[in-house]
């Protein structure tokens, strides 16, 4: 059985997501490792990242984690969106899950530059793994 996730986004790291698998009713399932831990549905997610390219137009950009890289599509849509967009920075997004594989794909929600403050990059994966350790 899925466990649901809060109404909150999820912090994930993009390699995470690769294993990601559609559930009954479109819902994107977590596989999660561990006894008597069944996998996680997701609605929304957050994730970190430094930005590597925007396309031309801004209407996506590709990031990457310390796991790996994911493409961020409806950037010039969302608040805040355009002043992330400079190759370098890193920023936090919120989105929901559109695709998993070869690698990670999300629509944006909210966008926001994290880069004036090193610690939030230096955390990132450990805050992860925190939250994973701690959802039932």
């Amino acid at each position: 059985m899925a466990v649901t996730a809060a109404a909150a986004p999820v912090k994930v790291l993009a390699a995470q997501l690769r294993g990601a698998e559609r559930g009954a009713g479109g819902a994107w399932l977590l596989r999660r490792a561990g006894p008597g831990r069944g996998p996680l549905r997701l609605r929304a997610l957050w994730m970190q990242g430094t930005v590597e390219r925007v396309e031309r137009g801004g209407g996506a950009a590709r990031l990457r984690d310390e796991s790996g890289a994911f493409t961020v599509l409806g950037v010039e849509e969302v608040p805040k969106g355009r002043p992330c967009l400079s190759a370098g920075k890193y920023v936090m997004v919120m989105g929901v899950l559109r695709s998993c594989s070869p690698e990670p794909l999300l629509r944006a929600i909210k966008m926001t530059d994290l880069s004036e403050n090193p610690v939030h990059q230096s955390m990132w994966t450990l805050e992860v793994e925190d939250l994973h350790r701690i959802l039932p």
